[in-house]
């Protein structure tokens, strides 16, 4: 019977019905807004996840565009995508440490986020990193948001995320 009922415990329900995303992206480089868009679309439809589309000016826009979506408490998660290149002043370290620190700060009070905003030092490494036939930043930002959706919600995530995983060692 005690089996029974800590087997009962960790399992967790396999439904992903009405899981409702919001991504909010900061388009500023088109180019590179559109690979991350598509990558993280990708991982949604094939997640078969519904999602909405909310733009604004920059990086530093996003965790307060999130902030205020959530108060309409119809999202169960939101996507940050965008992309800061370095500069020759010091407005990059303001606006990548601030737009993180942000998102992180609405995580940890409860609100599942993926983080797609690419940080790098010129369009190269953005175009590297964004593109969903190379690194597909925003598909795995998709993907990390949808393993928080899942923990929140109590469901087991139904399909493997194909994510580099390290061995654990202790």
């Amino acid at each position: 019977m005690q089996s029974q009922q800590a087997s009962k415990t960790n399992a967790l329900p396999h439904s992903v019905d009405s899981i409702n995303i919001l991504i909010v992206a900061a388009p500023y480089y088109a180019d590179i807004n559109k690979f991350l868009l598509k990558g993280a679309c990708e991982e949604f439809n094939k997640a078969e996840i519904t999602f909405d589309y909310y733009e604004v000016p920059g990086a530093l826009e996003i965790p307060l565009a999130i902030k205020q979506a959530s108060h309409l408490q119809i999202y169960d998660g939101y996507l940050a995508l965008g992309c800061v290149i370095r500069g020759s002043t010091y407005h990059f370290e303001i606006v990548a440490q601030e737009s993180a620190r942000g998102i992180m700060t609405l995580g940890t009070t409860g609100l599942c986020i993926g983080n797609g905003v690419l940080t790098v030092e010129n369009m190269n490494q953005a175009l590297v990193r964004a593109d969903p036939n190379q690194k597909n930043k925003g598909g795995e930002a998709a993907q990390a948001l949808l393993s928080l959706v899942y923990l929140a919600k109590g469901i087991h995530s139904p399909q493997p995320f194909n994510l580099p995983r390290k061995a654990h060692s202790d």
